[in-house]
Parts: C-alpha cells; structure tokens; sequence
C-alpha cells in the first residue's frame, strides 16, 4: 500500500494466520482481505458425498460465518480449484451431463435441470449473504458454464478447446445460462442498492431448522429467508426480526427471470406481529418455497 495506495490486496491462505488483514502498523500482515477458502470446500463435499435432503443448515452456517472478527473476507462458491481439470464445477455437480441438453428454454425443464437451477443460485445467495464482506465470481460459472478450463499441455496432447470461456451462452434468450446470469446481477445489486456487506454490518442468524432445512438471517437491513428443502413450501411460516413494521421482498429467486416458478406474489406485503420468534422481538409470516430464497426489507410504512 506504501507504493501503491489504491491498491487492494487479498490474501490466498489455509493455514488461519492470524492478523493476514489487519494493517502492518497493528502486526499485521497488511492485507485487506483473506479468502474465504473453506466454503467451496464444502460445496463441493456436500454435493459430492450427499443429496441435498442431508444437508445440515447448522453446518453450512458454521462454515459461512466462522470468519475471525475484523479481518474482512472475500467469500465465494467456487473458483480455478472447481474449475479446472481434476474436479467439476457446481453447475456440474448439480446437472452434469444434462447442460448439454437440458438447457433449452424450447423445452419444460426436466427435474435434473430444475433442482439445479434452484440450488445454484441459492447456494450462491447464502454464500453472499454469510460469507464475508466481498464475493468472488470465476470466469463464468456466474452463469453455470457447462465444461472446465483445461490449458494446452503434454498430458492433452496441446489441446486448445477447453482453454476458452463462451461468454455467449449468457447471453443467448433461448437458453437457461440466461436465468443464472440474470440472478448474478441481481444479487449484485441488492449489494449496491443495500449495502449488506461492508465491514461490520448487522448479521444473526436467528434460524437453522434442520428438520423444515430452513435458514433465516438478517444481514445489514434486509432479511434473508432461505428453504432448501427439495419439496416442503411452507405457507404463513413464522420467522423472526429485529424490527418491527412492514416488508416487502426485494429478491425471490423464484422469480421468473431467474428461471423461476413465480410462486410467490412479488408485490406482497408482510407486517410484524405482536410477538417474536427465534429468539428475535418481532415475527412476520412468509410462504417460504422449496428450494428458493425471499429478501424482505423494512419500508417506511404509508
């Protein structure tokens, strides 16, 4: 930072070295952020060693926000470790061979491609919402890109036609690339509009049900509902809030332009009760659908 002010420095590490970002007048190391290295790490045991069925939210949470106070984190699902040859991507473990047939939107989506969609773009909300104070998209798998990067090399015979992106398929409209992309670019903008990840930012998490597999989070002013139940929706499901008043969804990945079943109203309104829940001095009821995420945000009530 001496030689360059603007700078900003991240920091690659596994081993949890204390005070990597914190400034070098405090001992530290200088760095502004870590990486958030063991999130992707456990993406990709879930989704290789279990169904989504057997997730626990309590452990999901954990690794999202087990972070060191006042060192500031980049977190992210995946990057060049997913990516590259030797693993698969999200998207990849989720539908695998189906993205090469099953991303048309000519066509229903068949139950493959439907989970996936859904789980990717709320495996990336959490990961958003819990995992730090910046998020980390890699070279198109933003938008589920359906084959890895692999450099020309001895071992392919100097291969070139996987070393290469294809940027178009984001942005192709009969193709469902373009319902992931398009959460991609809303979850940014909730972001900018926001502001829910600067560095000490309201965050509790007042639910990880196991058995309903609900998570429910507040994080700067908004309220995160996420179900990642494979078929339970609830209807008038009590989650708790730090303030009272009215609400209203500012993001549902169900959504239609997400490649979503649109089955909540996206002009609804939801007031606090008379009592709390979860341990939190407000509630509200919501219709939280399987396998989808609501943010609700307090508006001024008129």
């Amino acid at each position: 930072h001496s030689v360059r002010p603007g700078a900003l420095t991240i920091a690659e590490d596994v081993s949890g070295m204390p005070t990597l970002g914190r400034p070098v007048h405090e001992g530290g190391f200088g760095f502004d952020y870590r990486l958030a290295m063991a999130a992707p790490d456990m993406w990709i045991k879930l989704l290789k060693e279990s169904t989504d069925d057997q997730w626990e939210m309590g452990n999901i949470v954990h690794v999202l926000t087990n972070r060191r106070y006042k060192e500031k984190v980049i977190c992210y699902t995946e990057s060049h470790d997913q990516a590259l040859v030797g693993d698969k991507t999200v998207a990849f473990w989720l539908m695998d061979k189906e993205m090469y047939t099953g991303m048309s939107l000519l066509t229903p989506a068949n139950m493959i491609v439907d989970r996936g969609i859904a789980l990717h773009k709320i495996i990336r909300m959490v990961t958003m919402a819990l995992g730090g104070e910046g998020y980390l998209t890699f070279m198109g798998n933003e938008f589920g890109h359906p084959e890895w990067i692999d450099f020309p090399r001895v071992g392919n015979g100097w291969d070139y036609s996987h070393a290469r992106r294809q940027w178009n398929l984001a942005d192709m409209t009969h193709l469902r690339y373009i319902h992931l992309n398009n959460f991609d670019a809303a979850m940014h903008g909730l972001e900018e509009a926001f502001s829910f990840m600067h560095e000490g930012s309201h965050e509790y998490v007042s639910l990880k049900n196991e058995g309903d597999k609900l998570i429910v989070a507040e994080k700067g002013p908004l309220l995160f509902i996420f179900n990642f139940h494979p078929s339970n929706s609830y209807q008038g499901y009590k989650v708790g809030c730090g303030r009272p008043g009215k609400y209203k969804i500012v993001l549902d990945s169900d959504w239609a332009e997400f490649g979503g079943h649109e089955r909540n109203d996206r002009h609804s309104v939801f007031f606090t009760g008379d009592s709390g829940a979860d341990g939190r001095p407000h509630s509200l009821q919501v219709y939280s659908c399987s396998r989808t995420v609501l943010v609700l945000r307090k508006v001024d009530e008129q």
